[in-house]
C-alpha cells in the first residue's frame, strides 16, 4: 500500500532459486523507483543458462552439475552446451569442433595491432584492443538480427580468443606469434601457442591439458555477475558482438572481479616463507586486522565452492606431475591449505580453499604469469559471455539497459553569471 492505494505486484518463479516480485508496474503505479546498490537484490532478465545456489554450494550450466561436467566432459561439450541448451550428440560435437577449429586463425593485419602496444603493455589491456577490433575485419557477422551471423560471431569469439590470449603472452616476452594447429584440442591447442616457439617441437604435456581443460569448463559462466551483465548491457544497446565482448573483458579486469586467483598468489609472495604462515593466519582470524587471505571463502558460496572440488584434485595432480618441491610459494600455498581443512575457525566461518586459490597455483606451476591469469579467465568466460549475449538478443522482452537512481544533488537553482559570483 501506498498513499493509500493498494499495488498487487505479481510473484514469479523459476524452476531453481527463489521467487522474483514482477516491479515492473511499480514507477507507473506509484511514482517509485526501488533503490538496489549493485543489484544485488534484483533479477536482471530470465535465464535458462546457469543457476547457482550459493548456500548450498550448487552451481549447474544448463541443469547439469558443475563437477559432473568437469569430470566426465571436456570444454568444447561444454560449450556447446552453453550456446544450445543441450549437450551434444557424437555427430553434433563433431562438426561443432569443426566449425570452431576453422576460424581459429586471426587476420593477417590483426598482429599489427599487438605491435601498436607498449612492450610491457598488461595483457588484459591489449585483450580488451584486439577484441573489440575483430569488429573491423569481421563485416559478415554484425549483424544481430541475423540468426545465421549471430553463430558465425559465436563461432569466431570462441576459436579466435584462445589465439588472441596466447599472442598477448608471446607479445609480452619478446617470442614470435605462434599459429594456431587443426590437429589439437582446444585446450592443448592454447598451450601449444603460448609455449611452443619455432625452432624446437613441442609435444603438449596430457595432464596440463586435461587441468586446462577443467580451468575452462569451470569458469566458463557464472550466472549474471558484473562482466556477464556488463556484456548484456551492452548488448541491449544492439552494440556488435565483437564490442560487447570487449566490454566483458574491461569489466573482468577488475580486481574485485576477475583478478582474485592474481591476488592470491600475491598474498602467497606476501607470506613470503613458510614460517609466517601462522603469523598471517592469526592476522586473518583478528576482526581489527584488515588482513584477509585471499583465495578463501566465496561471495557467493556459503558452502564450499563447488568447482574448488574439482580444482583441488587437479591441482595436486599437476604438482605431481610436474615434480615441484623447491617452490617456496607452493609449499606455503599447501600448508595453508590443510590450515583451512582442519582449522575449527576456518571450518566454523566455511573459509575454505575457492577455485581461485587452485586455479592461481596450478598456473604458477605451469609457468603461466600473474598478468595473463585474468586473460586465461576471459578466454574461459567467452563463451558465457556469448551464451548470454545471445540469449538476450532473442528475448522478446529485451529492453535497452536503463538503471534508475536516488538522486541527492542539488535542486533545480537559477544560474549565476559569472560576473555575479562570490
Amino acid at each position: 500500500m501506498y498513499n493509500g492505494k493498494t499495488i498487487e505486484l505479481p510473484v514469479l518463479s523459476g524452476s531453481c532459486g527463489p521467487n522474483v516480485i514482477d516491479i515492473r508496474s511499480l514507477y507507473n503505479e506509484t511514482g517509485l523507483f526501488t533503490y538496489d546498490p549493485g543489484f544485488t537484490a534484483t533479477a536482471s532478465c530470465e535465464s535458462k543458462i546457469t543457476f547457482i545456489d550459493g548456500d548450498e554450494g550448487i552451481l549447474l550450466y544448463g541443469g547439469y552439475p558443475i563437477q559432473d561436467l568437469a569430470e566426465k566432459s571436456d570444454f568444447m561439450e561444454v560449450s556447446y552446451l552453453l550456446l544450445y541448451g543441450d549437450l551434444p550428440t557424437p555427430q553434433q560435437k563433431k562438426e561443432f569442433i569443426k566449425n570452431i577449429t576453422m576460424h581459429t586463425m586471426v587476420h593477417e593485419q590483426i598482429p599489427s595491432f599487438y605491435r601498436g602496444f607498449r612492450r610491457d603493455a598488461h595483457p588484459m589491456a591489449i585483450m580488451v584492443g584486439v577484441v573489440g577490433a575483430l569488429s573491423a575485419f569481421y563485416h559478415d557477422s554484425l549483424d544481430i538480427h541475423d540468426p545465421r551471423q549471430r553463430e558465425i560471431a559465436a563461432y569466431r569469439l570462441v576459436a579466435k580468443v584462445p589465439t588472441l590470449a596466447a599472442m598477448a603472452y608471446k607479445y609480452s616476452i619478446g617470442q614470435p606469434f605462434v599459429y594456431p594447429r587443426n590437429d589439437l584440442d582446444y585446450a592443448s591447442n592454447f598451450l601449444h601457442m603460448m609455449f611452443s616457439v619455432p625452432t624446437e617441437p613441442y609435444e603438449v604435456n596430457p595432464i596440463l591439458s586435461e587441468a586446462m581443460d577443467k580451468i575452462l569448463i569451470l569458469h566458463a559462466d557464472h550466472e549474471q555477475n558484473a562482466s556477464t551483465s556488463t556484456v548484456r548491457l551492452a548488448g541491449s544497446s544492439a552494440a556488435n558482438p565483437f564490442a560487447c565482448m570487449a566490454a566483458g573483458i574491461a569489466a573482468l579486469w577488475g580486481p574485485a572481479h576477475g583478478g582474485a586467483n592474481e591476488a592470491a598468489l600475491a598474498m602467497l609472495q606476501e607470506i613470503g616463507s613458510p614460517a609466517r604462515i601462522k603469523e598471517f593466519v592469526n592476522r586473518a582470524k583478528d576482526k581489527n586486522d584488515p588482513f584477509r587471505l585471499m583465495g578463501f571463502g566465496h561471495r557467493v558460496y556459503k558452502n564450499y565452492d563447488p568447482r574448488a572440488t574439482v580444482m583441488r584434485e587437479t591441482c595436486h595432480q599437476v604438482l605431481k606431475e610436474l615434480n615441484i618441491h623447491d617452490d617456496p610459494l607452493l609449499d606455503i600455498a599447501m600448508e595453508l591449505e590443510q590450515i583451512a581443512l582442519s582449522d575449527p575457525y576456518f571450518i566454523e566461518k566455511k573459509l575454505y580453499p575457492n577455485v581461485d586459490f587452485y586455479s592461481g597455483i596450478i598456473f604458477k606451476a605451469m609457468g603461466i604469469p600473474t598478468s595473463m591469469f585474468t586473460v586465461i579467465f576471459a578466454l574461459a568466460r567467452t563463451v558465457g559471455w556469448v551464451a548470454q549475449w545471445k540469449e538476450m538478443i532473442c528475448d522478446p522482452l529485451q529492453k535497452i539497459g536503463r538503471p534508475r537512481q536516488l538522486y541527492t544533488g542539488v535542486a533545480q537553482r537559477p544560474f549565476v553569471d559569472i560576473t555575479e559570483r562570490r
